[in-house]
């Protein structure tokens, strides 16, 4: 046996990935066929599912009120992405090209939020967002500084900020990793050659760092379409998201079917924006 993995290094590759590929098969593709088989199936009288093979769920699923929130779910997903795109490259390009000693320092830093609870960070922003004791508004009125408390919580700001808050290091990390191995010789040549700064970013430091920003563009996109927890507290209960009707299908309403829908729909949005985001990398990078 040993003999025959030294041999042959296709099948060592696959004796190596065969435990992802297993927990891979039974944690993600198997609930995945699942749900995907409820998504066709009828709701019970009393909940439960009726197996009747029916396209209804999908039908309900592209009327305009579940829609249209699922378009505003991908829209804040996508802006909560570019806005993490914008704080996190510079951000990750300062970590990068500091010393060793301070690198890790600031990488510390960077991932002692993900050390607490994610819902126990979200309160936390509540605590500063809400309208009327929330600590940024009573300071603000205590100081004088305005009369009357500003629209903070239960709308889409408080929402892109707590996703942003959430996933930044998300984005942060994989872009550290690309900067960090770029050959700063390459950065050197250009500016020899007299480039101003921005060509150097956009003609060298962009495209090789292009891999980091597809991951973590990735990283953010997927939790952030598919969001509750965030909508739900810091929209309060005004700002809905794909992720908050499907929770209420599943655990409300105990329309599974419907839910089961719901879920299929955004994987495959997910799946979709994926490849063509990478396609359009891949361009860029030819």
């Amino acid at each position: 046996m040993i003999a025959a993995l030294q041999k042959h290094r296709s099948l060592r590759g696959g004796l190596l990935i065969l435990p992802a590929a297993l927990f891979l098969l039974v944690f993600f593709l198997a609930p995945f066929f699942i749900v995907l088989g409820y998504s066709f199936a009828e709701r019970g009288t009393y909940g439960g599912v009726v197996w009747n093979f029916t396209l209804e769920n999908y039908q309900r699923a592209f009327d305009p009120l579940y829609f249209s929130t699922v378009l505003r779910s991908g829209w804040i997903a996508a802006l909560t992405t570019l806005l993490c795109l914008v704080l996190g490259y510079p951000l990750a390009y300062f970590i990068a090209t500091r010393s060793e000693k301070w690198r890790g320092v600031l990488l510390l830093a960077l991932i002692i939020p993900f050390w607490t609870n994610f819902l126990i960070r979200t309160y936390a922003l509540l605590t500063l967002l809400r309208t009327n004791t929330g600590l940024i508004n009573v300071t603000l009125m205590n100081l004088g500084l305005i009369r009357q408390p500003l629209p903070l919580f239960g709308n889409d700001f408080a929402i892109l900020l707590g996703l942003v808050y959430g996933w930044l290091p998300n984005m942060v990390l994989p872009l550290y990793a690309a900067i960090s191995r770029l050959d700063h010789s390459l950065i050197e040549a250009a500016q020899d050659l007299y480039a101003p700064g921005s060509k150097v970013f956009l003609r060298v430091i962009w495209p090789l760092t292009l891999p980091g920003v597809v991951a973590g563009s990735i990283l953010v996109f997927i939790p952030a379409l598919g969001a509750f927890i965030t909508p739900a507290l810091l929209g309060g209960g005004k700002s809905l998201m794909i992720g908050n009707i499907i929770n209420n299908q599943f655990l409300a309403a105990h329309d599974w079917p419907f839910g089961s829908a719901l879920s299929t729909i955004m994987i495959g949005i997910m799946l979709v924006v994926t490849i063509v985001y990478f396609r359009m990398v891949q361009k860029e990078a030819t």
